[in-house]
Order: structure tokens, then sequence, then C-alpha cells
């Protein structure tokens, strides 16, 4: 799968491509997420409960059903690598988990170690180089990721390249105009009061009120993750648009949709020709809860032949 021209190291298991630390934007990124590695690993995690937290995730847990068997799986930007885990457990697809910060690699590789998850390799690189070989992958999974990259749409772009033909992509982007209030809280929380911010956080709230889950980690991770990070661009829709018909990729679907209609089936192929109710469907993520939790944007693609 890894492109042949790249040198790589084996860390225990983790391949390092150490060609690709040489870019200050990838060092200052994976630098930020090795202080506090999230989501962490409770003491007591096994494949039961991180299956659980998979199924709770609408979209996983779609995506998971309609791989079927056997198939090539990669996820861009891992993290501590639980959903790749959750695809993996129970399966025969072979999982590839791609992440800039070493340490939450490491918990990710310890985890499946644990658990004898053999059918997973976790990988240190940088998504804006070409890592892997053309046509690898049956489905690629990369959700709030790229617009933490130097280059987001160069990184789409190398996404595609190892997506197979009739392979399926997931994308997660900060949306230009979703993301308002974010950026507004961000502002206040920069130049007049961290503690304003915060207190005007809804996502914030909502975690302070839930007693029954202790939720200082989720809360010290999204108030870093959405007030500190250190590199952070924004989207729209006919932007995500523009680069899906470069790449040779289809529009399939969307959350929220291009059209403003109901979501029954992710993969169910929907329209994204009415420029109108693109702004209006990105208007109204200002006044819902996309916006709300930091004004995320979901768009799904299917290769072309």
């Amino acid at each position: 799968m890894i492109n042949d021209k790249i040198k790589i190291e084996n860390h225990d298991g983790l391949i390092i491509i150490k060609d690709h630390f040489n870019d200050s934007t990838f060092q200052k990124v994976s630098n930020f997420y090795d202080k506090e590695p999230f989501p962490n690993y409770r003491k007591d995690e096994n494949l039961y409960s991180i299956l659980e937290k998979g199924d709770k995730n609408f979209l996983a847990k779609e995506f998971k059903k309609f791989m079927k068997f056997n198939k090539s799986f990669l996820e861009v930007g891992c993290g501590t690598g639980q959903l790749s885990n959750y695809f993996a457990i129970g399966t025969n697809h072979k999982v590839y988990a791609l992440d800039s910060a070493f340490n939450s690699l490491i918990l990710g590789k310890k985890f499946s170690q644990a658990n004898s998850i053999k059918n997973i390799n976790f990988i240190q690189g940088d998504l804006t180089k070409k890592i892997f070989k053309s046509n690898s992958f049956d489905f690629i999974w990369c959700n709030g990721v790229l617009h933490h990259t130097k280059n987001a749409e160069l990184g789409f772009q190398n996404i595609c390249h190892t997506l197979k033909p009739g392979g399926y992509v997931l994308i997660g982007l900060y949306n230009k105009f979703g993301r308002v209030r974010t950026v507004i809280r961000q502002k206040i929380y920069k130049y007049i009061s961290k503690k304003l911010a915060i207190f005007l956080d809804p996502y914030l709230r909502k975690l302070k009120k839930d007693k029954e889950v202790n939720n200082k980690d989720k809360i010290l991770s999204w108030i870093q993750d959405q007030y500190e990070h250190p590199v952070e661009t924004l989207h729209t829709f006919d932007e995500t648009l523009s680069w899906f018909k470069k790449n040779n990729i289809e529009f399939i679907s969307s959350i929220p949709q291009t059209d403003i209609s109901e979501i029954n089936n992710i993969f169910e192929k929907k329209s994204s020709e009415n420029f109108y109710l693109r702004i209006i469907s990105q208007l109204m993520m200002i006044f819902t809860n996309h916006g709300a939790e930091g004004g995320l944007f979901i768009f799904i693609g299917k290769k072309l032949d």
C-alpha cells in the first residue's frame, strides 16, 4: 500500500515516515495533538466497549455496514485510532490508520496489540504528501482533518489518488458559514475573556450538565481543538464540490444535505445542483446543532471509473 519511494521506520509495529518531519506545519500540528491525545482509552476499555461506541456513531455504523466484507479502509487523521479499531474488529477488512501525532498512534497500536486486532496498521505521516500507492483503498474516512493542514485541497487530492475507482470517500470540513458562532467565540477567547467564551459555548454547557459521564477529558479536548488549534481553515459546499469535480469524484450525499432534504441513506445519491439551496443549507447551520457544535459538514463521494 505504501509508496515504494518513501523511506519508513518501524517502531514496534508503528510505521513512521521520517521524510515528512521537515515540514513546519506538520510538526506544529503533530506537537499540538501529542500533548493531550484524545480520545484516550479507559483502563477497562475492550473490544465490546469500542464496538458500542462505534455503533452509537450514525456515520460510522452506516459506513461499516455498507463496506460488507474484505475491503481496504483508510482513516486519515485517526487520532488514537478508536474508529479504525472499530472498523477492524470482527471484520476481514485491511485497515490503515494515518495520523501526524506519535503519542496518539501509540495508544491505538497498544490497544490493537492488547486485544489481538491483527488487521490494522498504524502510520505516522503527512497527508499532504503522497504516502500510498494509487488505487489502494475501497473506502477512505477523513473527518475533521483537512482544515488542520497547510493545504486542504492538496490533502484531498492525495486522498483521491489512493482511492480505487468505485471507492467511497467521506470528508468532514469546517464550514465558512456554519462556523460563524465558533469564530466569534474564538475572538472572545483570544482577546476578551476565555471564561466568557467557554460560558457561551453550548456544547460545553451540554457536557457539563451530563452528570452521568466524566466529561473532563472531553471538555479539555474541545477547548483545545476549538479555541487553541494552531492551524485552521474554513470551506464551503461549492469549494468542496469543485474539489470533487477536479478529482473525478461523484457527489453522493452530505450532512447537512445540499438540497435540505432528510437523511435516509448516506450512500443514496442526492442532488447538489441548486446554488441557492446550497447557500440556504449552509446558513441554516448557524441556527442548528451543526453550528452550535463547530460548524462541521460532511461530504460523501464516489470515485468514477
